[in-house]
């Protein structure tokens, strides 16, 4: 019988971190992205625990029942790197495994270029290294988001004026969330965002309405009324903190980092993706050979039929079964 997910706190430095774990064995940490929480993780727990490991999900800073500072420097890299740094201390790891997806992928490409001693693998969700946009070129991050402003509506730019989004989304918050995880699912329609000017455009106004109600295929009611439940536990301000201050802190990561992005990681490598992923879509090749170039150890490069942005909760299978195979060759 599989062991219990069990919920644990700890605090760091004013900031207190929420995450599960399951089973007993070598540590999997997973960190997720926008929007999401550790039940973003919900499918991988359990099968990760049979297999044999210790299989942790953080609510990330910003998120969940974990602290949410208003702040954007509380969500540079290096904050948030002694956040995963502090979980492997609470259960005794000398290492882990790190899983990431989204703005949770962007920071396990940094953790396994800057942390080798303490990273013995990564496994990238939906996120490529190397994205432009992401700060892989000369160019500082908000500088590029606002020329793409300048010809239509960039949810990148829109996110980056502290209370703008805030007050659009204040009121159709649940709207938002049910929107935005339909418009990147492999059913979903991310609108054609040049259609719409940047000015008074919100993220709402370009993302369609799902063409079906819940339940969906991959998301019960029970698994969005969650999701509700967690992002709306503090109201105002803060419901969507960890998001919206991850996009303002893109920046500072790149002043601190940008001369060392693309540079070689050592340690085994994963990257897995939904193909119907509106990321992956829009992704020139190059990236994907810029990635290839920056990793000494990819051991593989695998998008997963019908599986959009949110790809381990959509294809929760398949996505386990690449995973426990890249564990079990290490």
């Amino acid at each position: 019988m599989a062991s219990a997910l069990q919920h644990h706190q700890l605090e760091r430095d004013n900031v207190s971190l929420h995450f599960v774990s399951q089973g007993e064995g070598p540590l999997v940490i997973f960190a997720h992205g926008f929007p999401g929480l550790w039940y973003s993780w919900r499918e991988q727990l359990p099968a990760l625990a049979a297999a044999g490991y210790r299989a942790v999900a953080l609510d990330m800073r910003g998120y969940g029942r974990s602290s949410r500072p208003q702040d954007s420097a509380a969500y540079h890299f290096d904050e948030l790197a002694k956040d995963l740094l502090a979980v492997q201390d609470y259960f005794a790891a000398s290492d882990a495994v790190l899983v990431g997806h989204d703005f949770g992928a962007n920071l396990t490409w940094h953790m396994g270029l800057h942390y080798p001693e303490r990273i013995s693998a990564i496994v990238v969700l939906a996120s490529p290294r190397g994205m432009p946009l992401a700060g892989g070129g000369d160019t500082l991050p908000s500088t590029l988001f606002a020329q793409v402003a300048e010809q239509h509506f960039f949810h990148m730019h829109y996110f980056q004026t502290v209370g703008v989004a805030e007050a659009d989304l204040a009121g159709v918050e649940l709207e938002f969330l049910e929107r935005l995880f339909w418009a990147l699912s492999a059913s979903g329609n991310l609108l054609d965002w040049t259609r719409y000017p940047s000015g008074s455009t919100t993220y709402l106004d370009v993302l369609a309405k799902p063409s079906q109600a819940l339940p969906w295929s991959w998301m019960s009611q029970e698994d969005f009324d969650y999701y509700c439940r967690e992002y709306m536990s503090t109201g105002g301000e803060l419901v969507f903190a960890g998001g919206l201050n991850s996009y303002r802190a893109m920046d500072a990561n790149w002043q601190s980092y940008q001369s060392q992005l693309l540079d070689t990681i050592h340690c085994p490598a994963l990257f897995l993706a939904g193909a119907e992923d509106p990321v992956i879509k829009l992704c020139d090749p190059e990236v994907f050979s810029t990635m290839r170039d920056s990793l000494a150890d990819l051991r593989g490069e695998i998008l997963i039929p019908g599986a959009g942005h949110f790809v381990q909760q959509e294809q929760p299978e398949e996505s386990n079964r690449v995973l426990i195979d890249f564990l079990q060759g290490l």
